[in-house]
């Protein structure tokens, strides 16, 4: 299968293609092009082009071409989860799971279209201010660059993709190297359900040439990036004064209070730890337990994770599959060993067949190893033991990142006080850290990142606040 890329409304050849091979068996999928600069240009341009037309479509036709892309998702979302399977080895559930999501996402897009809408301002609270009325307005940025990562390729496209069209912007939109097939399917979606052309470009390539182009070319007005600090870092100094949304890193920590009941949470802490093998922004990875439960939470812990079942993604009973790319799991395992050698306890997992990761609990670990302080990015979780909250909070806010956490406590007190102590963009009381739904705002502090998704949220971003003032003296 050959893909082309998606300009102006139309699928366009490019002129080098690369083969994009399944992370699981390492078997072909499709034949992806990787667009150079002047590609990408046409693409910017197009978008620029188109940008007006978004601009002056009414809030109900904008509305309409969302709800009738959630409904074909809908309609499709075998296939669509087959695809997300196959390109980013996800387990079939879960990408069934993303799917769900994403139509939800859609439909979210598609409500806020018709409530983007400014205030009135009573000028005479102001000497001076008599005789004047005045509102504000928001408008669309124009065109909008968005670059997006493998772990959700269409969730995490849909929350870029979504707001834009709702908020009456173009988008050139760069879908991550290893999963470029949701991309394209989504484009496909698009024309169908009445996106004028140009308002969404598909251009697949490297960061270098395609990533660059699109962060530096002064007709994108805004950037909205989710992946790695490092390359965030590297859009922010790039872009300039363009608006810049960007959701990175995170080591996501739970802190357990005592007297909780354990029953309640075990599963789901498993779920948040290795659910799509733990490549989730806001996976579990630290978890600090008062040491009155230490025992008793690491050995359910333990036997939960041990009836996970690693297999194909596309088996509907795999839990596990495999990571992302075989460096991945060179480095997943790099950084246990770092772990054991800094006096860390393996408590189960710690191996890798193929390209699969084990999903592996670590106890007793240093602060300073990599799978503390760093985003792991694999089905690796730590548990070490608190004193109490307090002390898990300090080790929570220890961190260069500060996405969410998580506390499970049944007192009130301990509860208000963690929101109030801990360093993170959202503080989830009695739930894992890995929580989210779509329509909520979404972001972090610190080195995970500024700005906000979910989508009204986004629609703020992806607007400029206009004062109208008019004297009626």
């Amino acid at each position: 299968m050959k893909k082309k890329l998606f300009i102006r409304g139309e699928w366009v050849e490019a002129k080098a293609y690369k083969t994009l091979t399944s992370p699981y068996s390492g078997e072909p999928i499709a034949e992806i092009p990787v667009a150079d600069e002047e590609e990408t240009d046409r693409a910017i341009a197009a978008a620029y082009e188109a940008k007006e037309v978004m601009a002056k479509m009414p809030a109900h036709k904008r509305a309409a071409i969302l709800e009738k892309l959630s409904r074909l998702l809908e309609e499709r979302a075998d296939e669509a989860a087959r695809i997300i399977a196959m390109e980013a080895a996800k387990p079939i559930k879960t990408a069934r799971a993303e799917v769900d999501r994403t139509v939800q996402t859609y439909k979210f897009a598609a409500e806020e279209a018709k409530r983007i809408h400014g205030e009135t301002l009573p000028l005479d609270a102001a000497p001076g201010g008599e005789g004047r009325m005045a509102y504000t307005v928001r408008e669309p940025l124009g065109v909008v660059g968005a670059i997006t990562p493998f772990n959700f390729p269409m969730n995490l496209v849909a929350h870029k993709v979504g707001p834009a069209i709702a908020s009456g912007n173009a988008i050139v939109l760069k879908p991550a190297s290893q999963t470029p097939m949701s991309a394209f399917f989504l484009a496909e979606l698009l024309v169908e359900a009445g996106l004028p052309a140009g308002a969404l470009n598909v251009v697949t390539g490297s960061g270098t040439k395609v990533g660059d182009k699109i962060v530096q070319d002064e007709r994108v007005k805004m950037i909205t990036f989710t992946g790695s600090p490092p390359v965030g870092i590297g859009i922010r100094n790039k872009a300039g004064l363009k608006r810049v949304t960007l959701e990175l890193g995170s080591n996501s920590a739970l802190i357990v209070d005592k007297d909780v009941p354990l029953d309640r949470m075990i599963d789901r802490c498993v779920q948040g730890a290795f659910s799509f093998q733990g490549q989730v922004c806001i996976s579990l990875q630290r978890i600090y337990v008062h040491t009155e439960l230490f025992e008793e939470f690491v050995s359910r812990f333990v036997t939960a994770t041990a009836r996970l079942k690693a297999g194909d993604p596309l088996d509907p009973a795999t839990d596990i599959s495999a990571m992302i790319s075989q460096g991945d799991v060179s480095r997943s395992l790099d950084w246990i060993q770092e772990a054991v050698n800094q006096g860390a306890k393996v408590a189960c997992g710690g191996t890798a067949e193929g390209n699969i990761v084990a999903p592996t609990v670590l106890l007793d670990v240093d602060p300073a190893s990599k799978v503390s302080c760093q985003e792991v990015f694999a089905p690796i979780v730590l548990i070490n033991r608190v004193r109490d909250v307090n002390e898990g909070i300090e080790f929570v806010n220890d961190s260069r990142f500060g996405l969410q956490a998580g506390v499970y406590t049944d007192n009130i007190h301990t509860a208000l006080d963690a929101v109030e102590k801990l360093n993170v963009g959202g503080v989830i009381i009695n739930d894992i850290p890995s929580f989210r739904v779509d329509h909520m705002p979404y972001g972090g502090v610190k080195e995970s990142g500024f700005g906000r998704e979910g989508v009204k949220y986004a629609v703020e971003e992806m607007t400029e606040l206009k004062l109208v003032v008019i004297n009626r003296n």
